[in-house]
């Protein structure tokens, strides 16, 4: 179950684990944990998706190591067994990429879910809201790093020509046609050779939730065979490339999410 509606939620406050994971471009000049601090979900907790990557790269929100990610869960009070609710307020849908890194090391991905619509959807049909600090109790938290569900640049590059998999673009079609300038200094714009664009926002609804089963296989369908699992996502720097991988999860159960982590701010770096 990778969604979860609004109403469950109010439902089940008191099982879950909420993370509050919004995250805005750089551009947006937003600050995240500010907005959180003035309203959330009641108990939940703010995870800060780029103190949260790797720091010892250039690289945005690159995966941390292992045992990185276990000091990150354990701080937040997380545990293995714990049933997991992600939601933002993001235009990006952020959520989506803490849902891909949950599974990436091994929570259950039954346990791990993204609240559709977001805090949005939630605020606007007038469910509780708080500015109450979230009392966190520190546990030991142990992952299960699954590196099959990561690319590398290199791996990128090889499948070029061997063709093993499908690299799909959640980025614009400007963007990813070169017809307009990368956000980002030191990117030059275009694409992965042989890669194909679909845009995450042709995933989303006007309120931030996922769109109907039947228009999100119509878009997939276009590119792939909606039996294919054999498919990497990428994007400018691995957030949206995330929106994409829930949404064919949608689609087709018996996928797992795979990301190229570099996306974009690597493979078009100058």
């Amino acid at each position: 179950m990778s969604l979860v509606n609004t109403d469950w939620l109010e439902d089940n406050l008191d099982k879950v684990k909420i993370l509050d994971c919004s995250w805005h471009m750089p551009n947006v000049r937003k600050n995240s944990y500010e907005e959180y601090l003035q309203k959330h979900i009641p108990e939940a907790i703010f995870f800060d998706l780029d103190k949260y990557s790797d720091l010892n790269t250039d690289l945005p929100h690159m995966l941390p190591d292992q045992i990185t990610w276990n000091k990150i869960l354990s701080s937040l009070g997380i545990s293995n067994n714990d049933r997991i609710i992600i939601y933002d307020d993001s235009d990006v849908l952020s959520s989506c990429r803490c849902w891909y890194n949950f599974i990436y090391f091994g929570h259950d991905p039954n346990l791990v879910s993204v609240l559709d619509g977001g805090l949005k959807k939630w605020i606007k049909e007038k469910k509780i809201i708080t500015n109450n600090k979230t009392e966190i109790f520190e546990t030991k938290y142990e992952s299960l790093e699954n590196k099959k569900l990561v690319k590398n640049k290199n791996q990128i590059d090889e499948n070029v020509n061997k063709k093993e998999f499908v690299v799909i673009d959640a980025r614009s079609k400007e963007r990813f046609e070169g017809k307009e300038p990368d956000p980002r200094k030191n990117v030059r714009s275009g694409s992965i050779p042989n890669s194909f664009c679909l845009p995450y926002k042709e995933m989303i609804n006007e309120d931030n939730t996922f769109k109907n089963l039947s228009d999100i296989s119509k878009k997939f369908d276009q590119i792939i065979d909606l039996k294919n699992s054999n498919m990497v996502f990428s994007c400018g720097s691995g957030v949206t490339a995330c929106v994409l991988a829930l949404a064919y999860s949608l689609v087709n159960n018996k996928y797992s999410p795979k990301i190229y982590d570099g996306s974009w701010a690597e493979y078009g770096k100058i």
